[in-house]
């Protein structure tokens, strides 16, 4: 399997999470495989355990409990009392009640160097996949103990202070062997100095976190600068309504709750005021005429300009006019998210890989010319479409497939009640908001979930009545998850 970055890493575990497999279950898997690794290899040995005060040390903690036969002790970095998450102190609890001797180390003159030289072999448990910058004391001296030892080194899913993504790093374990969970992490194929033999533990990950969309993949899209300024978390055009009034105010709304800074409503003069009407939050910029037309090309090519990314169609019309004129605003476009009535085969050779289209099955077979197949075959209809045309489809079902031809993934969430009209307006304006600032891909999978986890609260509350301005007033809600 292809090797992962650690904000992959870490949204499959929030994904399990999920799913209902619990963090301590997969440390419990994650320590009996390290210890098992070492089982094979030794059949007595004198084992070191160096801990850190996180998950990687809770790891380790299970690895001491699986080793408990041998003559194993644990050096803890750091105060119990500071150990950080509920399940690395869960585990180190159940080591005090062990025989397994457990030694608290405070600062960089605390290590007992002679255990540790007379160790035949030593667990690194210091850090996981998320240290980055400079490494302090006393894990630091740890490291070097460690790098000046002669004992057999055995890494807990990275060594500590590495960069798992290969990137640069200050200083690192050098192991023997690396038991690294779940899939090879990004840094390590060019990395045998630090990382030594490396052997990809099982620990019960299934496929389902890493298929269908879930928290892990919204939590990059929840972060945000204590020094933001206005515009820094997105701008957002909407160029939509002539036939309609509520589809382009439905997008916009969406994507202000979804967090976009700034959102621009470009619509034609007859339904501006009524778009106005909507909010106050809303900045309206009147077109020429009751639709969309060529005269309208000059002023939205400079609102283009000054918006991060541009969501297109909701509301528009299919008059021959409007849709020639979708053909010239597509090009002018950096990143779009392309909806409803824009989308049309003309599509097809503008497409680009800044660009994601949210068609549902007909407006699929609207854009490709195809049916639109059911089950597998569906996931590689959409990839395969994806790939050939370079671009991030957003496919609308009962599970929404997203693809942008290289990887595909699902979203389960959303349910019968959001047939109602207006909650496909809503996910526009959700993908373009997420899509200002972050990759196609990612934008498009984050915004299927939130949008169907979004809709799934709304129908708890309202059932089958549920309307579409109910989905945004939860996307708050989902995105605080």
């Amino acid at each position: 399997m292809d090797a992962i970055t650690s904000s992959r890493m870490a949204a499959i575990d929030a994904n399990c999470e999920y799913l209902g497999i619990k963090r301590l279950q997969l440390m419990e898997n994650a320590g009996a495989a390290v210890a098992n690794a070492i089982k094979k290899r030794f059949k007595s040995a004198r084992i070191i355990i160096i801990a850190g005060r996180g998950n990687n040390g809770g790891d380790a903690f299970v690895a001491a409990r699986h080793l408990g036969n041998y003559a194993t002790k644990v050096l803890l970095i750091g105060q119990k009392e500071n150990i950080r998450t509920e399940e690395a102190r869960h585990n180190w609890n159940a080591l005090e009640k062990t025989r397994i001797p457990l030694i608290q180390v405070t600062d960089s003159t605390a290590f007992d160097r002679s255990l540790i030289k007379n160790a035949d072999v030593i667990i690194d448990g210091i850090f996981g996949t998320g240290v980055r910058g400079k490494i302090n004391e006393p894990e630091s001296t740890a490291i070097d103990i460690i790098n000046g030892s002669d004992a057999f080194v055995v890494s807990v899913d990275v060594p500590s202070g590495f960069n798992p993504d290969g990137g640069e790093f200050e200083k690192a374990v050098n192991a023997d062997l690396t038991i690294t969970f779940h899939r090879m992490k990004a840094g390590m194929p060019d990395a045998r100095k630090y990382t030594g033999e490396v052997e990809v533990a099982d620990i019960g990950i299934p496929e389902e976190a890493e298929f269908f969309v879930g928290p892990g993949d919204i939590k990059p899209f929840l972060k945000r600068p204590a020094a933001s300024h206005k515009g820094d978390a997105g701008r957002v055009l909407v160029i939509g309504g002539g036939a309609y009034s509520g589809a382009p105010a439905l997008c916009a709304l969406a994507a202000l709750r979804a967090g976009a800074d700034i959102v621009t409503v470009a619509a034609p003069e007859s339904v501006s005021d009524i778009i106005a009407s909507f909010s106050p939050n809303l900045i309206v910029r009147p077109l020429s005429r009751d639709r969309l037309t060529d005269d309208d090309v000059p002023l939205l090519s400079g609102l283009i300009e000054k918006h991060d990314v541009v969501v297109m169609g909701m509301g528009l019309g299919t008059s021959d006019e409007t849709l020639g004129t979708v053909r010239k605003i597509v090009p002018l476009c950096r990143k779009a998210v392309i909806d409803a009535d824009a989308l049309q085969s003309f599509l097809l050779p503008l497409l680009h890989r800044n660009i994601i289209i949210t068609p549902h099955a007909g407006e699929m077979k609207r854009i490709s010319g195809a049916r639109v197949p059911e089950g597998d075959e569906k996931v590689d209809f959409t990839r395969n479409f994806a790939h050939e045309h370079d671009v991030t489809v957003l496919l609308k079902g009962v599970i929404d497939i997203i693809s942008d031809g290289k990887e595909v993934r699902a979203n389960r969430t959303g349910n019968a009640g959001m047939t109602v009209g207006g909650t496909g307006d809503v996910l526009a304006g959700l993908t373009g908001a997420l899509f200002a600032k972050h990759n196609a891909f990612e934008a498009a999978g984050a915004a299927a979930f939130i949008n169907g986890a979004a809709g799934d609260a709304a129908f708890s509350e309202f059932g089958y009545g549920l309307l579409a301005t109910d989905v945004i007033n939860y996307i708050p809600q989902v995105m605080r998850t």
